[in-house]
């Protein structure tokens, strides 16, 4: 969150990502905003997640103002955007629409004012007001868990004014703020609509949680308290009534793998990302089971949940202790650290790709002209052949062909050079050939000579 002062009036920003991972982020961000500014790039247009973040936008009934940046590369091309978004049901003004477009430039600056001044308008003709002789409410934006401060919880006050030393509740969380601070990190007494980042929660509040404000402590305790059981209902009743339908759906998909996970992070926004991508690697063969998740580093008591579940644990942005790092050698529990959100999508595909059954492709190895038989005692009917390509291996499989059909598959029996045994014979090189448990070869028959090599999963 952030905050620009312009013509002596607020606006307060929210930035999302703008990767697919953040689809969370993105809805939340629509839902607790006003106005939404889509910067949409003018080299590279509308994207998959533009078109997500007006999907978004128009389910909370946000009104869009579009920024077209990136006007100052040579390769700009505002009136393809405009296009783009015309598909997507975004009428810009130009085009008879509603929709304001601002054409901007980051790096120059050029277009910002502007684009400032538009919001304002559309401020203005929505009438956006609060009163500020209430108590405060809004939502959490982000959560976290400070080593010396404790929990950590920025909130966007939507109405009311919020002052310090008040007591509140968010989602199961409640406490009395001891420490308010503006998104430059300067304490503040009180605060009307704008970002905050307040201590004094008695935990870390989930990213998305309303937040009020209410007269005594008790009341705070109390709503968090009856919020926590309720939860600790449907977390029971979840539990008891899944169990068997796990149990039920494996018999029918047949033999599911799990790949369970356990996800510690230095803020729930980023947890919830990390879910909602992980999640979505499920496959008909492997599936990604996230058993726990919290905010803050990697405790004792997740080495314990890890070794009962053998689950892997991936810890974002956060470091076990050295005692907790010993546990888990001890336990051999495997804990990743990561710092870039891809990294993880990416390690966890490819650890789903190494629990999935191998798949195989055959690969010829060569090709064998018969041109003579004989009848061996006790051994059967042997081929005396000629490699034409390739080369013809002991250990490998074969294929007869007889006028470009396959009679038989099956393995090499012997492989002879003259008298003696041969493990491979080349191209050009004359050998004897036999096939294990079958005599049916003639004249003229071609035998494949080939072995299943195991392919890399895309």
């Amino acid at each position: 969150a952030s905050e620009v002062k312009v013509n002596g009036q607020k606006i307060v920003f929210l930035d999302t990502p703008g990767h697919e991972a953040f689809t969370a982020m993105r809805a939340r961000g629509a839902h607790i905003t006003d106005i939404a500014v889509l910067v949409v790039a003018a080299d590279d247009g509308v994207m998959p997640q533009t078109i997500e973040s007006i999907s978004h936008a128009k389910a909370a009934g946000v009104p869009i103002i579009v920024a077209i940046n990136k006007m100052d590369k040579p390769s700009a091309n505002p009136d393809r955007v405009k296009q783009e978004l015309s598909e997507h049901n975004v009428l810009v003004e130009d085009w008879g629409g509603d929709v304001i477009t601002v054409p901007v430039s980051a790096k120059s600056g050029d277009g910002i004012r502007n684009l400032l001044e538009m919001i304002l308008l559309q401020a203005e003709v929505l009438e956006l007001k609060a009163n500020p002789n209430r108590l405060a409410m809004g939502s959490v934006i982000e959560a976290r868990l400070d080593k010396s401060k404790g929990p950590v919880a920025t909130l966007l006050v939507t109405n009311g004014t919020l002052e310090s030393g008040q007591s509140i509740v968010a989602g199961t969380s409640a406490g009395r703020i001891r420490l308010m601070t503006d998104f430059r990190g300067k304490t503040i007494k009180k605060a009307g609509p704008t970002a905050v980042e307040i201590l004094g929660l008695t935990d870390v509040p989930q990213a998305g949680d309303e937040f009020n404000a209410v007269k005594e402590d008790k009341i705070a305790r109390d709503i968090a308290e009856k919020r926590k059981e309720k939860l600790r209902e449907e977390v029971l009743a979840k539990n008891s009534s899944t169990t068997l339908e796990k149990l039920f759906s494996q018999i029918k998909e047949g033999e599911v793998k799990e790949l369970n996970l356990i996800i510690k992070g230095d803020v729930q926004g980023s947890i919830g990302a990390l879910v909602s991508s992980l999640e979505k690697l499920n496959n008909d063969e492997v599936k990604v089971n996230i058993i726990h998740t919290g905010v803050g580093t990697v405790t004792e008591s997740d080495i314990m949940l890890a070794g009962t579940s053998g689950a892997v644990i991936i810890g974002f942005n956060v470091r076990p202790s050295t005692a907790v790092q010993t546990l888990a050698d001890r336990e051999s529990i495997e804990i990743r650290t990561y710092r870039v959100i891809y990294d993880v999508i990416d390690d966890v595909e490819n650890a789903m790709k190494g629990m999935l059954e191998p798949e195989y492709k055959e690969e010829i190895l060569g090709k064998v002209e018969i041109r003579n038989t004989f009848k061996v005692p006790n051994v059967g009917i042997i081929g005396g052949a000629y490699v034409v390509e390739g080369k013809v291996q002991r250990n490998a499989e074969v294929r007869l062909v007889r006028d470009g059909i396959v009679i038989h598959e099956g393995k090499i029996s012997s492989l002879k050079r003259f008298k003696d045994d041969a493990r491979e014979v080349a191209q050009g090189y004359e050998c004897g050939i036999g096939i294990e448990n079958y005599n049916d070869i003639k004249d003229g028959d071609l035998i494949e000579c080939f072995h299943m090599v195991e392919i890399e999963r895309k």
